[in-house]
Formats: structure tokens, sequence, C-alpha cells
């Protein structure tokens, strides 16, 4: 079982993703914006971080890059869980400090099968 802290800010994704990661044993830490987010993870220290790009405020570039100055979340992975796929989105996501991505719409048959290559 991990600790995933999944910063999103639209209630359907955020439950839709709670919901899929719980049924499969994760402890989840939910926030629904970037400053949110940070005192979040630099609180639990989560296993993982599921990040929405679209924020309101902090968009999740500022908010990524702001995970990686938090002590002892220089290495947890962080994935752009995001509906951006136009040329250089990829790019930028990673340059920010994310892992990977994951796009939206999210697949709930595949969703954990995704997320967890990165545990």
């Amino acid at each position: 079982m991990a600790k995933i802290l999944v910063i999103e800010d639209n209630e359907q994704n955020l439950y839709l993703t709670t919901f899929i990661l719980q049924k499969n044993g994760h402890e989840i830490i939910p926030a629904s914006n970037g400053e949110t987010g940070i005192a979040r993870a630099a609180q639990a220290l989560p296993d993982l971080i599921l990040l929405d790009i679209q924020l309101p405020g902090m968009d999740g570039y500022e908010v990524a890059e702001e995970l990686r100055r938090i002590p002892g979340m220089e290495e947890t992975p962080i994935i752009a869980v995001t509906s951006y796929a136009m040329p250089g989105d990829r790019e930028r996501i990673l340059a920010a400090g994310c892992t990977s991505y994951i796009e939206k719409p999210i697949n709930p048959d595949t969703f954990h099968t995704e997320v967890s290559q990165f545990l």
C-alpha cells in the first residue's frame, strides 16, 4: 500500500482517482489546489504524487517545481495527470520536475496499472 497525494481541483476527477486507488489498497491524501498540495506533501512525504496541471492560482508546473524543493521529495515520483497533449507539453511537464504524465480523461480500466509502475 502506498501513500499517494492527489492534487486535483475537479471534484469528479478527484473522486474517480481516489475511488480507483483506494479500491487497490492505497492511502489517498487529497488537495484541491497547489498551495494545499505543497503543504500536505511537506507534512506527509507521500510515496507518489498525482498532479493536475490546470489548477487555480498556482499551475501544476509551479507546483512541481516547489515540490522538488521539499527536503525528502527530490526523488518522489510526480505524475502529471493532464489533458494537455500539444507539441511541447510533454517536455514542459518533464522540465518542471514531473517524472511522467498520464493523459486525461483517465481510463478506469488501466489507471491503477499506469500509476503502479511508478511505485
